[in-house]
C-alpha cells in the first residue's frame, strides 16, 4: 500500500511540475487579421516570416473562430470568457468623436425605416461587474499590461478600470486617427484622438511604438510574472504602411493578394512580433511565456474591385456570416509544453483563452462560469476536446446587405438563420470550406436540428433579439 501511495503521489507531484505556475502570458490579439493574411495558411504574397517561426514553434490552429466577425463583441469575449450575446455585446461600439450610439438598455431598439425589424440596442461598454482575465491574474500575482486598441467604453470603463496595472493607447477608439506619430487625424476632430499614448517622435510608425511600449514592460517585470495583452491598432482603417515597405510590395508580383500598403501594414505586425519574440530570447523568458497570437474576426475586403485583402479559399469578410468573417488565424507557443511544428484542426473559440490559462495555472476553470473550454490538453496533445457545438449572434442591420443573423457550427455543419426570414443557409464544412453548396433544401433533417439549438441557445444566453414593428 506505502507503494502505491507513493506511486500516485510521484505522479501528481510530475503532473504538478509539469507546468510552472509563475509562467507569463503575452496575448497578441490583432484587429481585422484574416485566415489567409499570414503565410503559414497560404499567403503567397504577404511576408511573414516572424509569424512564420512562431507557428513552427508552436501549434497552427486551421478551425479557430472569433467569437464574433467584428471587434468589440471578440474582445469582450476576450475578456470574459462568455459569449458576446450572453454580455449584450453584439456590435461594435460606438466612439465618442462618431457623435452617434448604438447602445441602450434591453429592451431598447433601433428602427429603420425601410426595414420590417427593430433591432436590438447593444450594451455599450463592458460593465465593471464582469470579471476579466486581467483582474484574474492580478489575484495570482500578475504584472498586467494592455498596449493598443481597447473599444470597449469610454473614461470609467478603460483598461485600467478592468484589472490592468498599466494602459497603452486603449480607449474607446476603434480605429487610428493615424498610424504616424502624432497620431491624430489629418483635419482635427473633437475627441477623435489616442488620449492614452502620447507622441514621443514624429513620423514614428503606431505598431513600432506598440512593439517597443510591450518590450519595455518585459525588460521593467522580467523578474515577476506578468500578464500582456497586446492589441495591435493594426490591420485595421485606414490602410497605411511604413513608405518602404509599401514600395517593396509595389515590385512584387501581385496573386489573390494584391494590395501593397496593406501588406506593408501586415509586415509591421509580423516585425514587431519578432521584436517581442526575440526581447523575450534574450531576457531568458521565452521558455516560460505563454503566447497567444490570434485575430478579433476576418479579413475586411471592402470594395471586391480594389480589395483590401483576399480571404481565398473563405467566403466573404469581415462583418458577415460566412467562414471569411468568424475564421482567424491563431498560433499558441509555449518552448517545451506545447509540440513545435503543430497543426490542430479542432474547432476553438475566443472564449476559450481565460479556461486555458486557468488551467495551466492549476485552477480548475468552472464550466458554469465560462461559455469557453480549457484547450490545455488540446494544446498538450494529452487529450482531444470533446464535440460541442459553436455559436454566433448579430441581431443587427449593417451596411446594405448585412442583416440579423445568428450561427451554429455543429461537427462540420453549419447553420445560418436570418432573423428577417430570408431562407436560411447550411454548410457542410469539411465538403464545401468555400460555403459555394446551400444544402438546406436537401437535407432538412439537420437544418430543423440545428434551427433547435440555435433557439435553446438564444433562450439560455439571453439574448436581446430583434422584434416585429
Amino acid at each position: 500500500m506505502k507503494r502505491i501511495f507513493l506511486a500516485v503521489v510521484l505522479i501528481c507531484l510530475s503532473a504538478f511540475s509539469a507546468f510552472p505556475q509563475d509562467f507569463n502570458v503575452l496575448i497578441i490579439h490583432v484587429d481585422d487579421l484574416g485566415w489567409a493574411d499570414i503565410e503559414p495558411l497560404g499567403s503567397d504574397f504577404y511576408e511573414t516570416p516572424n509569424i512564420t517561426k512562431l507557428a513552427k514553434e508552436g501549434m497552427l490552429f486551421t478551425n479557430s473562430y472569433a467569437a464574433a466577425a467584428i471587434c468589440s463583441p471578440t474582445r469582450a469575449a476576450m475578456l470574459t470568457g462568455k459569449y458576446p450575446a450572453r454580455l449584450g455585446i453584439t456590435d461594435w461600439i460606438r466612439a465618442k468623436f462618431q457623435g452617434v450610439s448604438t447602445s441602450g438598455l434591453p429592451g431598447e431598439y433601433e428602427v429603420f425605416e425601410d426595414k420590417p425589424l427593430k433591432t436590438p440596442k447593444i450594451q455599450g461598454y463592458l460593465p465593471l461587474e464582469e470579471v476579466t482575465i486581467a483582474e484574474r491574474m492580478k489575484e495570482h500575482g500578475y504584472q498586467t499590461l494592455h498596449v493598443g486598441k481597447w473599444h470597449l467604453g469610454e473614461e470609467g470603463y478603460c483598461p485600467t478600470d478592468q484589472g490592468f496595472d498599466v494602459n497603452i493607447g486603449g480607449n474607446d477608439l476603434g480605429q487610428p486617427p493615424s498610424y504616424f506619430d502624432p497620431y491624430l487625424p489629418e483635419k482635427p476632430r473633437e475627441f477623435y484622438e489616442i488620449t492614452t499614448l502620447k507622441p514621443r517622435k514624429e513620423g514614428e510608425f503606431l505598431t513600432d511604438r506598440e512593439g517597443d511600449e510591450v518590450v519595455n514592460f518585459i525588460r521593467e517585470k522580467k523578474d515577476k510574472k506578468f500578464f500582456i495583452q497586446w492589441a495591435p491598432y493594426a490591420v485595421h482603417t485606414p490602410i497605411m504602411g511604413k513608405p518602404e515597405l509599401v514600395e517593396k510590395y509595389k515590385q512584387k508580383e501581385p496573386g489573390d493578394q494584391r494590395n501593397p500598403v496593406y501588406a506593408a501594414l501586415v509586415e509591421s505586425v509580423d516585425q514587431n512580433v519578432g521584436k517581442v519574440m526575440e526581447a523575450l530570447d534574450q531576457m531568458g523568458l521565452r521558455e516560460n511565456t505563454l503566447v497567444i497570437f490570434t485575430s478579433d474576426n476576418g479579413g475586411l475586403i471592402g470594395n471586391y474591385d480594389n480589395p483590401i485583402t483576399n480571404n481565398y479559399p473563405l467566403k466573404s469578410q469581415k462583418g458577415y456570416p460566412y467562414e471569411g468573417g468568424i475564421r482567424i488565424p491563431t498560433i499558441v507557443s509555449w518552448p517545451g509544453v506545447i509540440p513545435e511544428g503543430s497543426i490542430n484542426d479542432t474547432p476553438i473559440i475566443t472564449m476559450d483563452w481565460i479556461p486555458t490559462v486557468l488551467d495551466f495555472m492549476g485552477e480548475n476553470p468552472k464550466l458554469d462560469e465560462f461559455d469557453g473550454v480549457s484547450l490545455k490538453g488540446v494544446l498538450t496533445q494529452e487529450s482531444e476536446l470533446s464535440a460541442r457545438d459553436l455559436f454566433w449572434h448579430f441581431p443587427h442591420y449593417r451596411l446594405s446587405d448585412i442583416v440579423p443573423y445568428a450561427i451554429v457550427r455543429s461537427g462540420d455543419y453549419k447553420l445560418i438563420h436570418y432573423f428577417d426570414g430570408s431562407p436560411g443557409e447550411l454548410y457542410d464544412l469539411n465538403l464545401d470550406l468555400q460555403e459555394s453548396v446551400n444544402v438546406i433544401s436537401t437535407r432538412k433533417a439537420i437544418a430543423d436540428q440545428l434551427q433547435m439549438k440555435i433557439e435553446n441557445w438564444l433562450k439560455e444566453t439571453g439574448a436581446r433579439l430583434p422584434v416585429g414593428k
